[in-house]
């Protein structure tokens, strides 16, 4: 299967090599830098399930001219405008693209582009960074890559797709209902990131603070109102695991944009996460007040940033 994957920083570059281990045709669409960083010292990985460091094919975007089996997009909302051009040479009839991309916004606008029965439904919960020298660390074990067709036509690729995937370490499903899972990552990590980055600190944090507990659970009550106006309500099971990580009083997770925000970073996935999650209970009239001040509070922040 010849692949195509738009990055080689941290997801993109550790499924690549996954994808490579698996026995998949990988190609890295880089920028200049990146390619002749990757051409001096090739892609290094290191993980507990296995270390990578091998040559790999890279190309630039003006150099983009075949078609693809598979396209695996990795970059954040906010630049896949930028992506979506990158990536369209390489688009045939029977192209099929993978988001690893947070919410569902981002799918209506590859859809848009590109037509339904070209989008995939992807997930991946993992925990990577890149270094400064350019190498990919995994941090711990978990390794989970949901994926699936979002319409019939599509059902060949992701069996294809997923097989590549199995073939690597970590767990790895094959959903017959993607857009429902999309949605229960979706909700959670709304939810997380409401209150971790509304309260600027982590879950435990939050759950030692008076108030914390009710206002978590009001979180996930908000986002989850949500899902279930649009048709995608959650099971008692998905909402249970979501709550024994929003509720553990134990946890120091936070979500990665209040991770940016204490970094100073100055764009964040805001507009992904929360703002088209807050556009949608707009539309259904829905109460959403933790919502809307947390989105409120992102783009006062963004915008402080951006005239500094």
């Amino acid at each position: 299967m010849k692949i195509l994957i738009l990055g080689a920083g941290a997801i993109g570059g550790y499924y690549g090599a996954r994808l490579i281990q698996a026995g998949a045709d990988v190609t890295f669409l880089v920028r200049p830098q990146r390619a002749a960083l990757l051409a001096t010292h090739g892609l290094m990985v290191h993980s507990e399930l296995g270390d990578f460091h091998a040559p790999v094919q890279t190309v630039t975007q003006d150099a983009v001219h075949a078609e693809y089996d598979a396209i695996i997009v990795t970059c954040k909302g906010y630049d896949l405008g930028q992506a979506m051009d990158a990536i369209a040479p390489a688009v045939g009839q029977s192209t099929a693209i993978l988001p690893f991309l947070n919410g569902l916004g981002a799918y209506d606008r590859l859809d848009h582009r590109f037509g339904k029965d070209h989008v995939l439904g992807g997930i991946a919960y993992i925990a990577t960074m890149l270094g400064e020298n350019g190498a990919i660390r995994h941090m711990g074990a978990n390794d989970v890559v949901i994926t699936g067709a979002r319409t019939p036509l599509l059902q060949d690729q992701a069996e294809a797709l997923h097989a590549l995937f199995a073939a690597s370490p970590g767990a790895r499903t094959l959903s017959g209902n993607i857009t429902q899972a999309l949605w229960d990552k979706w909700v959670m990590i709304a939810a997380g990131a409401l209150m971790t980055c509304l309260m600027r600190g982590t879950v435990a944090d939050i759950m030692a603070a008076p108030g914390g507990r009710s206002l978590m659970q009001r979180a996930i009550t908000e986002c989850r109102s949500v899902a279930t106006a649009e048709g995608f309500d959650l099971s008692p099971e998905t909402v249970q695991r979501m709550e024994k990580l929003l509720l553990d009083e134990q946890s120091s997770w936070a979500a990665s944009m209040m991770r940016d925000i204490t970094q100073d970073i100055t764009r964040l996935e805001s507009d992904d996460i929360l703002g088209n999650m807050a556009e949608r209970a707009e539309k259904y009239s829905l109460d959403v007040p933790l919502l809307r001040a947390a989105y409120c509070q992102l783009k006062v922040y963004e915008s402080q940033k951006q005239r500094a």
